[in-house]
């Protein structure tokens, strides 16, 4: 292909030497997938960069896991609502609106909790396959 069509494209992933293939494990595959299903406001680049793997890689893992689930995207990811805001609460007269301000950011931290978790599980994983891997 043209590099100025792969410039079109995605001028990063075109300067980029091409990835070998690779073969990953399902625990790997299933890990990634509910890592990018469980980030709000992610993006199959941003997860894909932050696990060293290909952006497509993940999105064709996403939906064949949503095809054998038989379900659909969470939420929409473009053009649906954006991602939860980060910070504290407004201050509130409304004591029923300060509750709902306070659960809202709970929730809020507990998606950040789950998504750090789901991180350090592969990460933990990732270290382990590797260190097996060394033939010293």
């Amino acid at each position: 292909m043209d590099t100025l069509i792969l410039d079109l494209l995605d001028p990063e992933e075109a300067r980029a030497p091409p990835m070998a293939m690779k073969d990953y494990s399902d625990e790997f595959k299933a890990d990634a997938v509910a890592l990018y299903e469980s980030t709000p406001g992610a993006t199959y680049k941003d997860i894909a960069t932050d696990l060293g793997i290909n952006r497509e890689t993940l999105r064709e893992w996403v939906l064949r896991d949503r095809d054998r689930r038989g379900t659909a995207p969470a939420n929409a990811r473009r053009g649906g609502t954006p991602p939860p805001r980060v910070g504290r609460p407004a201050a509130s007269a409304d004591p029923d609106e300060r509750i709902r301000q306070l659960e809202a950011r709970v929730a809020e931290l507990e998606a950040s909790e789950r998504k750090l978790a789901t991180e350090r599980d592969i990460l933990r994983k990732a270290a382990k396959y590797f260190a097996g891997e060394t033939n010293w």
